[in-house]
């Protein structure tokens, strides 16, 4: 007796839909980890931009936000545009995850 798992494609068909799946997924990730994801903070004294892969490629200050006497409210602002762009990137990469899965769940896998 073969086990049929609800909702999942049956026969020959189930194992193309998951390489396709699987193919889909790869590109998604190269594309979002290609995409910049940019945040800006203090009313756009601070703007930090990450690639998907969570790496740092610019950080812009304006001149008025630069105070040597208050340099912890710079690093505040620097420290959350830097989280803000991270979730834009998570949440771009989340996105494309499910859009790669095309509906397909596999409890357990998915």
């Amino acid at each position: 007796m073969k086990a049929r798992i609800p909702g999942a494609p049956q026969g020959g068909n189930m194992m193309k839909k998951i390489q396709e799946m699987q193919e889909n997924m790869t590109r998604i990730q190269q594309e979002v980890e290609a995409t910049e994801f940019s945040s800006s903070v203090g009313g756009g004294a601070v703007e930090v931009v990450v690639n998907g892969a969570h790496e740092v490629t610019a950080v812009n200050l304006k001149p008025e936000v630069v105070d040597p006497e208050d340099v912890e409210m710079l690093q505040d602002l620097i420290i959350s545009a830097f989280n803000e762009s991270i979730r834009k990137a998570n949440e771009a990469m989340e996105q494309g995850m499910e859009k790669a899965k095309g509906g397909l769940s596999i409890p357990g896998l998915f």
